[in-house]
């Protein structure tokens, strides 16, 4: 797991990538980052981690990511690549060991239409916090979410396995958990009250080695997101 303090403007650029190993650009309390750090981990990619300032971005750094959106990769020879279901697909193929996507053009279809559908609800986790600290009335998306995680649970009942795709943990699941990760720190858990076989997917996940290699406690989210509704994000948080 990284630990490495974030580069910001005006950090030297680390330098090129090590031969046999590549390089994650992420931001440790980013969830999107944390997809792409969870499938390095389930796959034993051998890798180095560079955490960037969000909020004041390495001048090299914009160079390489004009977006300068995290998660980034780079390769030895300078590829790089963003987005992070691109990243997670791009490690999955360039590293076929314990492949996380199935092998049929269908299966990998139903992941990506699945991710899709997901896509539509990631934004509830930030919407709500942010109307609940404006002292905004968020009963209306709080049920609109909860409609959502139905969806999910519905789709787990029919399957009748632990993870969304079957016994194992593929893809999807770890495209989803980052955010359900930070669900309690988000005050949203209530959300999950009747929606049992979501609820125990979030539990069977939590067993699962690269979940627990990437994830951090309450305490230090708690932390975090304070200094995020403060305006202020402490990236380097417990460093």
């Amino acid at each position: 797991m990284a630990t490495g303090k974030c580069f910001a403007k005006g950090s030297p650029s680390p330098g090129p990538v090590p031969k046999d190993q590549l390089r994650l650009y992420s931001m440790r309390f980013c969830p999107f980052a944390q997809r792409t750090r969870l499938v390095l981990d389930a796959k034993g990619i051998k890798h180095d981690t560079i955490n960037i300032h969000l909020k004041e971005k390495p001048e090299w750094f914009l160079e390489k990511n004009p977006l300068g959106l995290v998660p980034t990769l780079e390769t030895p020879a300078g590829e790089v690549i963003y987005e992070s279901p691109i990243t997670c697909e791009y490690l999955d193929e360039a590293y076929p060991e314990k492949k996380l996507l199935p092998s049929s053009p269908f299966g990998k279809a139903q992941q990506r239409m699945m991710l899709e559908h997901f896509s539509k609800v990631i934004p509830y986790f930030y919407k709500i916090p942010t109307a609940r600290r404006n002292g905004e009335d968020v009963s209306g998306q709080e049920a609109e979410l909860k409609e959502k995680f139905a969806k999910l649970n519905e789709h787990l009942e029919k399957k009748k396995t632990k993870f969304f795709e079957g016994d194992t943990i593929t893809m999807i699941d770890y495209m989803m958990w980052p955010f359900f990760e930070r669900i309690e720190v988000l005050e949203l858990k209530h959300c999950l009250d009747h929606t049992p076989e979501l609820k125990k997917w979030t539990e069977h996940m939590l067993e699962d080695p690269a979940v627990k290699n990437t994830m951090y406690s309450m305490d230090t989210y708690k932390a975090f997101y304070k200094s995020v509704a403060e305006g202020k994000p402490d990236y380097d948080y417990g460093l």
